[in-house]
């Protein structure tokens, strides 16, 4: 997969972001997908993910509720749509596939640069 993020931005507390990811390779639809996040000074979190074909959903505690993972196999993208955000989702968003036994484990070491998501207080 070869993947680029875009959709960040800046936004007030409670706003909404959509992100999107989009692979321009050929085998999107063969892996189980996510969404990742780095804050400043922070490791690397697992945010979300779903199966290849949008059956399976797995969520980080933290953003249960808010956040809905999707994907649109004939586009070669993957979607976060954020609700409520709060300053602690300030982050770069990264996705990438990940491990079918395991969706809180990326797949790959290969990451894309990201966009930024800055949640005002």
């Amino acid at each position: 997969v070869q993947l680029g993020e875009s959709g960040g931005g800046l936004v007030q507390t409670g706003g909404s972001l959509q992100l999107s990811c989009v692979d321009s390779g050929s085998r999107f639809g063969n892996y189980a997908m996510g969404w990742f996040r780095q804050a400043l000074g922070k490791e690397r979190e697992f945010v979300a993910a779903l199966s290849w074909d949008g059956g399976s959903r797995a969520y980080a505690d933290s953003v249960k509720g808010r956040f809905t993972i999707s994907r649109d196999n004939a586009k070669n993208t993957l979607y976060l749509q954020m609700n409520n955000l709060q300053p602690d989702d300030t982050a770069v968003y990264y996705c990438n596939a990940v491990q079918s036994g395991d969706y809180s484990v990326p797949a790959s070491g290969d990451w894309g640069r990201g966009t930024q998501v800055t949640v005002s207080s």
